[in-house]
């Protein structure tokens, strides 16, 4: 499964494309300037229980360390992985 990724400045996603339909995205808006908030997520039928979900927070993950970004999740599926998957932490926007 390849992810791709559309992004403004103002919001983005990533998502994932199979025979021209999307099948899987997961979407963000920017909050300030090294800051992102993944809203929401969704994996259609066709690919529940294949690690779609968790592929698309992986991509999210590699964009913030490669931009030096923070990643606030406010989606309770990505919540929910960065709080089993600890070597996440270094890009969880941590409120004070």
């Amino acid at each position: 499964m390849e992810v791709k990724q559309n992004d403004n400045k103002h919001k983005g996603r990533f998502y994932i494309e199979i025979d021209g339909k999307v099948e899987g995205e997961m979407t963000y808006v920017w909050d300030g300037i090294n800051k992102i908030v993944i809203d929401h997520t969704e994996v259609n039928e066709s690919l529940k229980g294949k690690g779609a979900g968790k592929q698309l927070l992986h991509a999210a993950v590699t964009f913030a360390r490669e931009n030096e970004l923070k990643i606030f999740p406010v989606c309770s599926f990505a919540r929910s992985v960065f709080e089993k998957v600890p070597d996440y932490a270094d890009v969880l926007f941590k409120k004070l």
